[in-house]
């Protein structure tokens, strides 16, 4: 069997390593492989801190997706010769003042009805742990199993690894035939012929295949160097409530601090000021160290989103499936959206979780995901 995956982000490339290793023939198409979403994603493998009440649904797929980590690492690691950059680091849920404490206290209340593991830690313990927290910290919660994962280390080893099967052109249109397969057309008017098609495309529609109901939720994103004598900043990831803002600082294994990130509906596909500037004093507030470090990259890329943030996993016909509307959750989801996609694709017994993440929701009334 030979299936084309187009689109070559996070998804596509897991996918693609998921199929792959059940002897499946693949072609990738992507003129900038891992470029868009996954090249801004600071990679936190984060259900429990990121529930939002109504998406019960949602974060047990995350909570799933996040335990299939460590074994998709190491298959990585075994098929390629190289590992990943994984970190078993703890989040830490800061809230900044006390005004901020009641996010803590909603976090708190999903938290004990899902019974997820966490540690409630007051302002002061809380700077033990973390003594680089601004010194007003009025508390907070320690999830031990919420991880991270470098979406640029993941990517750029399977990039590596399918180099011989990675078309570096834009898709163009989708062409399915009479024979009982199916065919894509590039930009330069090369017709690759494939058994099924796999569709991870972000926000980009794609003539020949349904309108998708996604649209771009641009995030602004800040790499910041810590000088030497003050590494490592942070030990634990921190995930901060600034105002009723959310902020976040993932520590990386260098001794950088990946911070981000905005959630902007404005169109803009560059950087925002004002979100930049939001980001780096909400920062402060909670990390005043921050004001030491040395600014290496800001970036903003578009996340796809649905309108219930739950992605679309689904057979749309005979040849195609899509893979898609990530939203905010691509990294924490690849591991177990690349496992129920090459399922599809494979025309294997249907998972009975694919109920809730088919396209035809959009339609029902009967949906399990709370709508944005």
């Amino acid at each position: 069997m030979h299936i084309v995956i187009v689109g070559a982000g996070i998804i596509g490339l897991v996918t693609a390593f998921e199929l792959h290793a059940q002897g499946i023939q693949i072609t990738l198409c992507d003129p900038n492989p891992a470029e868009g979403a996954s090249h801004a994603a600071a990679g936190m493998l984060a259900p429990a801190s990121e529930i939002v009440w109504g998406q019960d649904g949602l974060h047990e797929l995350m909570a799933e997706s996040a335990r299939c980590y460590p074994d998709l690492i190491a298959r990585i690691e075994r098929a390629t010769g190289h590992r990943p950059a994984y970190r078993e680091n703890p989040t830490m849920v800061v809230a900044a003042e006390n005004s901020d404490r009641q996010a803590l206290e909603e976090l708190q209340q999903i938290r004990q009805r899902l019974k997820l593991p966490a540690e409630s830690l007051l302002g002061s313990q809380a700077r033990d742990r973390e003594p680089a927290l601004a010194g007003n910290i009025s508390g907070a919660l320690v999830f031990p199993q919420d991880h991270q994962v470098d979406p640029r280390s993941l990517c750029s080893i399977l990039i590596q690894y399918f180099r011989d099967q990675l078309v570096r052109e834009r898709v163009v249109e989708y062409l399915p035939t009479h024979d009982g397969t199916a065919a894509v057309r590039t930009e330069s008017g090369q017709v690759i012929r494939a058994d099924q098609v796999l569709l991870c495309t972000g926000v980009e529609q794609l003539k020949g295949t349904p309108r998708l109901p996604l649209r771009p939720v641009y995030g602004d994103i800040l790499r910041l160097d810590v000088p030497t004598h003050l590494q490592p900043l942070l030990t634990h990831t921190v995930r901060g409530v600034v105002h009723r803002r959310g902020v976040y600082l993932v520590p990386r294994a260098d001794g950088s601090i990946v911070l981000g990130a905005s959630v902007r509906e404005d169109g803009n596909q560059q950087v925002s000021i004002e979100a930049l500037y939001t980001l780096l004093d909400d920062a402060r507030r909670l990390v005043p160290g921050i004001m030491a470090t040395s600014l290496r990259e800001v970036i903003a890329r578009a996340r796809p989103a649905t309108p219930d943030d739950a992605p679309i996993i689904d057979r749309v016909d005979p040849r195609l499936v899509v893979s898609n509307g990530y939203f905010r959750h691509g990294i924490l989801l690849a591991a177990l959206g690349a496992k129920l996609g090459a399922q599809l694709v494979l025309s294997q017994p249907p998972d009975p979780r694919l109920s809730d993440l088919s396209l035809n929701r959009f339609t029902s009334t009967n949906t399990n995901f709370k709508e944005s």
